[in-house]
């Protein structure tokens, strides 16, 4: 099988990119604009395979989108580009919509005009799977304001309310995803997940940059208390769910996939702290580092995902605890310096974003 993989460069899509090519035989064409998070330094131990393709796209170019289809005849896309930093959604909302909400249309009709050229038994073989977030279901009760709490998780039904411009715009692809199923009998699949973390992760997010921050000595933010809740799944765990969705996952399904890891953000600098207390001993514990800052506008509280339709279904289930990956991640961090160095090209040096309200 052939899979076109759009965003590929990024840190879900890499990680996907790494799973096919080392545990399958699929081939793989990955689609990538390369913007700032893209690094294909992520790919290298891939990349001279026969089996892997580049091609420096924009998922909103019609025009190279349909040269691409046809030059490689996909046997199914795996659509994982996307804006995906709430902050920079504050700071800047236009770029979501154009990247989340124009350029899923604008591949979602590529692949359709290329799916209706396929030969029947192609075309029902053929499949367009959509990489979503658990944040398009905006957040649910917490601890501290309700009591029974932690009975509510995110199921494939539960209704749509984001929060955030990246939310929305995620919600608003998913939502065309879902009509191209229904009116065009396109054949969709979508996923959401939970909070990703795990090597290659480009350090605006909490988990890089509470690392590489605490290594140079510099302030950990926490926003706001910090009691925000997250359920955090390793990243080669969601590859392979990912995997298994795109292969044997059912037409016009949705499947929720979480790493049953819910942790307040507070707990997990507390965490990394410990674990780097221990690898890299310094004058003052790590923990002192942490600095609480105005919270994000809209903050969702928590989010939790119920992911037992996957594991029922499809055999699916996360391996790693969070206590092992966010070990591991450490570890690779640690390890892997000098790629931290080339990811930051001078555009994003770890300064708050989403601040310009």
């Amino acid at each position: 099988m052939k899979i076109l993989i759009t965003g590929g460069a990024g840190f879900i899509g890499s990680a996907v990119i790494r799973h096919i090519m080392n545990n399958t035989q699929d081939s793989v064409v990955n689609l990538d604009k390369l913007t700032y998070a893209g690094n294909l330094e992520s790919l290298i131990s891939v990349s001279d395979s026969q089996r892997y393709t580049f091609e420096q796209v924009d998922i909103c170019n019609a025009d190279e989108l349909k040269r691409v289809f046809t030059e490689h005849q996909p046997d199914a896309v795996m659509h994982l580009a996307a804006e995906s930093h709430v902050d920079r959604s504050i700071d800047g909302p236009a770029e979501f919509i154009q990247t989340n909400i124009v350029g899923t249309y604008t591949l979602l009709e590529a692949a359709r005009t290329y799916w209706n050229g396929l030969d029947t038994e192609r075309q029902q073989a053929f499949r367009f799977h959509h990489i979503s977030t658990d944040e398009v279901y905006g957040d649910l009760p917490h601890p501290n304001d309700q009591e029974d709490a932690d009975k509510h998780l995110f199921t494939e039904t539960t209704a749509y309310q984001p929060s955030s411009p990246y939310s929305a715009s995620k919600a608003s692809s998913d939502h065309l995803v879902r009509a191209w199923q229904r009116t065009y009998g396109f054949p969709t699949l979508i996923t959401n997940c939970s909070n990703n973390y795990g090597p290659y992760h480009f350090p605006e997010k909490l988990v890089p940059l509470v690392i590489l921050n605490a290594l140079e000595g510099k302030p950990l933010p926490i926003y706001g208390k910090g009691d925000q809740i997250r359920d955090w799944l390793y990243v080669d765990d969601h590859a392979q769910a990912l995997y298994e969705v795109v292969t044997k996952g059912k037409i016009g399904e949705t499947y929720n996939i979480g790493g049953h890891n819910e942790k307040k953000n507070l707990e997990v600098v507390q965490i990394i702290c410990k674990i780097l207390d221990e690898l890299v001993p310094s004058s003052s514990i790590y923990e002192s580092l942490i600095t609480y800052v105005t919270d994000r506008p809209g903050h969702d509280r928590r989010y939790a995902i119920d992911a037992s339709k996957i594991e029922k279904e499809l055999g699916w289930s996360p391996q790693e605890t969070f206590e092992s990956g966010i070990r591991k991640t450490v570890q690779w961090y640690l390890d892997n310096q000098k790629w931290c160095q080339n990811v930051q090209d001078g555009s994003y040096q770890r300064e708050r974003l989403g601040v310009k309200v």
